[in-house]
């Protein structure tokens, strides 16, 4: 990422302002991007990171894992960092070609065809609590075996228990509890997750930890 000096201000601010934490130095990275994006502290009590999700993250990144997401801002949000450094293919569940079905949402539609295709890809939920549903319902079927996956959708009818679903996956995830969320929490986070990995696989400095 570019940062301007009024972007390294803002991070300073952020640090002064962060209570204390038992986030590792990659975690934290992550945690501060989310602040920064959303300006709401809040979210250093709601984000979960699964055991060794940034290193499985980071190496599916490095692997040039395919990225599918589920709705157009979160591609959009994700789309430059990805290029500009392992350009990994990243494709969205809205520009999947499906066949109409009333039982599900477009986006869970397109997020089941392109789960299908690439099984083992990172996925990104931030806006859809549909996609996250079907998501977590493949990974419960052994269908699919993501990489990573991100979670971050808001909502007011049982996605906390669709979010504890997915904790109980064992798929390497980041997630957000409760009822916050959106996509550019999961567009922050991802985006954290990519400057991580570089300096971790594109640039041959030290793993993250």
């Amino acid at each position: 990422m570019e940062w301007h000096v009024t972007d390294a201000q803002s991070l300073a601010i952020i640090d002064r302002e962060m209570s204390e934490h038992a986030f590792s130095p990659a975690e934290y990275e992550i945690v501060r991007r989310v602040i920064y994006a959303t300006a709401d502290f809040e979210y250093q009590h709601l984000i979960r990171f699964s055991e060794r999700a940034l290193q499985a993250g980071a190496a599916a990144l490095a692997a040039r894992s395919t990225i599918v997401v589920d709705v157009p801002m979160v591609q959009v949000g994700i789309t430059p960092q990805i290029q500009n450094t392992f350009a990994n293919p990243v494709y969205c569940s809205m520009d999947a070609l499906t066949r109409p079905q009333k039982e599900k949402t477009r986006a869970a539609w397109g997020i089941e065809t392109l789960a299908k295709r690439y099984p083992e890809g990172i996925f990104v939920v931030g806006q859809a609590q549909t996609a996250l549903t079907t998501l977590v319902e493949l990974i419960e079927a052994d269908e699919i075996r993501p990489a990573l996956v991100i979670g971050t959708p808001a909502g007011f009818v049982d996605v906390d228990v669709i979010k504890d679903r997915l904790k109980d996956s064992l798929i390497p995830h980041i997630r957000i509890e409760g009822r916050k969320g959106s996509a550019v929490v999961a567009g922050a986070i991802v985006n954290g997750l990519v400057d991580l990995a570089w300096q971790a696989y594109g640039q041959d400095t030290n793993v993250i930890s």
